[in-house]
């Protein structure tokens, strides 16, 4: 692969098409040529990179002509339709969607934890839910030192997560509630300003368990490659615009401290520790937001295990970022060594 690859955003005018943008500037990710790719009605508007207009072209079969990454953040439907055209035309795909990412033949990757799937990859690489890379990215190198066999977690999901229109319904729905007008939401299904709810994506009659729920689970067992940890979830979405919040508790197959849970995450990757208990200053969205580490806090006993094997912790990170465009361009990065590896 070229040092200085055409590079394809499909979905570029959405909320992770900005950041895919904006992380690879920040970057300094080497790009030969942009092409921004997006629907119809975008199509003939410009977005700028690196001091350059970029002209937004329509999204169609004959797109990906001499392209050699592609990132994908544009839906499941889309990515099924055109990720193997796009892979048909010679490009590598780093797809945001969940299209691809219990396929066994697809690596699901967060790089701090196996960048060394990149290499199996057969055009498609998949990039995790959001909710799952915010949890694996400090639970994975706990997992490598001293096996979790059982995790709960509750999320507190951004309207980031549902796309800019979400974000922008959250800012209006906000803003009418405080004014006293009627507000009618349009893109999420419940009155967002001031409530919390859970996550608005199909549930499962028979399990209970919602679309999201069951994302986290099946493809953290992917992606630490263990089949056997079993993992209870709960996601709900609250009234913040970027950043996810979780609180975990996660109980090992032998003993563990708060001191050697504290040591691992020091070194890991991805991670940054902030546990004040003194000041009470733990991971908190508006903290998170605009960041590439995931916060980690409120590190404790779980009292509720008195064998010792259990920790509860707290948790926040980007949605956009880590969740989504800067995971994914890690994946790019690391596309031309694996490739040759």
């Amino acid at each position: 692969m070229s040092h200085e690859p055409v590079v394809a955003i499909v979905g570029v005018t959405g909320a992770v098409g900005a950041e895919f943008i904006a992380t690879m500037d920040k970057r300094n990710f080497h790009v030969g040529k942009l092409k921004a790719l997006a629907s119809a009605r975008s199509a003939g508007r410009s977005i700028d990179f690196r001091g350059q207009k970029v002209l937004i072209e329509e999204l169609t079969p004959h797109s990906f002509h001499g392209v050699d990454i592609a990132l994908f953040s544009a839906g499941s439907g889309i990515s099924k339709k055109y990720a193997p055209i796009a892979v048909k035309s010679g490009a590598v795909v780093v797809d945001n969607s969940s299209a691809f990412r219990m396929d066994p033949d697809v690596p699901l990757v967060i790089p701090e934890i196996n960048a060394n799937r990149i290499r199996d990859h057969k055009g498609i690489i998949a990039n995790p839910n959001c909710s799952a890379i915010t949890a694996l990215v400090p639970l994975a190198p706990i997992h490598r030192q001293n096996r979790i066999r059982r995790v709960i977690l509750s999320t507190y999901q951004a309207a980031s997560g549902a796309g800019a229109a979400a974000m922008e319904e959250l800012v209006e729905s906000t803003r009418a509630h405080l004014d006293g007008r009627p507000f009618t939401p349009k893109v999420i299904p419940l009155p967002y300003a001031f409530n919390v709810f859970s996550h608005n994506t199909a549930i499962d009659p028979e399990t209970g368990y919602n679309d999201e729920e069951t994302k986290v689970i099946n493809e953290s067992r992917k992606i630490l490659e263990d089949d056997d940890i079993a993992i209870g979830v709960t996601c709900v979405r609250v009234p913040v615009l970027r950043a996810h919040c979780e609180a975990i508790t996660f109980e090992c197959e032998k003993p563990i401290t708060e001191d050697e849970v504290r040591a691992i995450l020091s070194k890991a990757p991805g991670v940054r520790i902030v546990d004040d208990r003194a000041k009470n200053y733990f991971p908190m969205p508006i903290d998170a937001s605009g960041q590439d580490d995931v916060l980690v806090g409120r590190i404790r006993r779980d009292l509720s295990d008195s064998s010792g094997h259990s920790i509860s912790m707290f948790v926040s990170a980007d949605q956009l970022l880590k969740g989504a465009a800067l995971n994914a361009v890690q994946i790019a990065e690391l596309l031309p060594q694996r490739a040759m590896a």
